[in-house]
């Protein structure tokens, strides 16, 4: 059961507008946007975050953005993020034998250098206390720019808020989301946990 309910869709008509976004990253609003609702100053400013996050500006593709944001997601533990971004992952086009073996992302031949050291960034970025270093400065330097490092620790940022809002919350998933967490991750173990 949800800390605090999620409001109707059409509870907020400005954020119902900003929330089209997510029909095309999800197939559906999420959940944790109509909890926002409560405050819609909040729900209004977390659209308009990710929105802007996730504009592709450099060769971080959607796809990997996604991707990043599973792995910051799973490092932290939040279930509910952790099948939405594998969702989002697959539905901006990430490689079938990527979303296999996402799980395997540092050994996995489906994952190239620089997808390796995006990953092991979110990974690093993502732990507490914060496992950035040198290592991980300079093989993430290897293959990314300046703009598109920003870019991925956006995505990393976003889902720090997300993980801890949505566990905290014990947001319910949906089932779009649940079908994707089953169909990628539940060979390793993922469930709905508290979100069920």
């Amino acid at each position: 059961m949800p800390l605090v309910n999620p409001l109707p869709a059409d509870h907020d008509q400005e954020t119902k507008e900003l929330a089209d976004f997510f029909n095309e990253t999800l197939g559906f609003c999420p959940n944790s946007v109509l909890t926002m609702q409560h405050r819609p100053k909040i729900s209004k400013a977390f659209i308009n975050m990710n929105k802007a996050v996730m504009e592709n500006k450099g060769r971080v593709t959607s796809a990997l953005k996604r991707m990043i944001a599973w792995v910051s997601s799973n490092a932290t533990g939040c279930r509910y993020c952790q099948a939405h971004a594998i969702r989002a992952a697959e539905r901006y086009g990430a490689e079938q034998e990527q979303l296999d073996n996402i799980w395997e992302y540092k050994t996995h031949p489906a994952f190239n250098g620089a997808e390796k050291a995006a990953l092991d960034f979110s990974l690093a970025a993502s732990q507490i206390p914060n496992m950035v270093d040198e290592n991980i400065k300079s093989e993430l330097q290897k293959y990314w720019n300046e703009g598109e490092i920003v870019e991925m620790l956006g995505v990393i940022s976003l889902f720090g808020y997300l993980n801890r809002w949505n566990d905290s919350m014990g947001t319910m998933i949906e089932k779009g989301a649940v079908e994707s967490g089953k169909k990628y991750l539940e060979k390793n173990g993922w469930n709905e946990g508290k979100h069920s």
